[in-house]
């Protein structure tokens, strides 16, 4: 095609000679046979590596793949299993579930199977291995109603020190479970600093606050 320059000029694009087209021809062939050659030592030199190399990129997908499928199908069965155990309140299907489980769903199911049989051994379990902070805490505080009776109030003030804070769901409760234990023990200073925490803040439940108000 002609060239700006070459329209403006009418010059005329010199057409090229069969024997240039042949050369042409001719040099790509050479080209092409070349690269060939070159593809083919390459290939050559580093066949066992290329191929080593495609195995691995094979057994990596293929394993990923695997592992997906088998994660997908766990979950698919673990979230049958625990929906079977409920339907049937099995308490030691539901604690199967939450001893080999993770996450919420084996803590809840750790928790239903305590509040179906009542076994103490089940909520201390939940309480110092549960895999979230919620039911960490509320099993804390179930634990310190069936213990609480046999404890000090310094010592439930202990155990539920980790409820000791507002990233705790269950502060408010926590610190309203360790005035009535001071109180319970005629120690109405200590109790009444628990139940202060309460009442002068602003973001406790209307009901705790009220509870502590009444005990103050």
């Amino acid at each position: 095609m002609a060239s700006i320059l070459e329209r403006n000029k009418n010059v005329k694009v010199q057409k090229k000679t069969r024997e240039e087209y042949a050369e042409d021809a001719l040099y790509r062939e050479v080209w092409e046979e070349v690269n060939n050659e070159k593809t083919k030592r390459f290939v050559k030199k580093y066949y066992r590596y290329i191929v080593a190399g495609a195995l691995v990129i094979m057994i990596v997908a293929t394993s990923v793949q695997i592992g997906l499928r088998m994660h997908r199908d766990a979950k698919i069965a673990a979230a049958t299993n625990y929906e079977t155990a409920v339907e049937n309140a099995d308490a030691t299907a539901l604690a199967a579930i939450g001893s080999h489980g993770s996450g919420a769903t084996a803590d809840l199911a750790l928790f239903q199977a305590y509040m179906l049989d009542k076994d103490a051994a089940k909520i201390e379990q939940l309480a110092d291995k549960g895999n979230t902070r919620d039911f960490r805490d509320l099993a804390r505080l179930h634990v310190i109603g069936i213990r609480g009776d046999k404890m000090t109030a310094r010592e439930v003030e202990k155990y539920l020190a980790p409820l000791n804070t507002k990233s705790s769901p269950y502060y408010y409760m926590g610190a309203l479970t360790v005035a009535q234990k001071y109180l319970a023990e005629g120690d109405k200073t200590t109790a009444n600093k628990w139940l202060d925490k309460i009442i002068n803040d602003k973001n406790a439940p209307a009901t705790i606050s009220a509870n502590a108000a009444a005990l103050r």
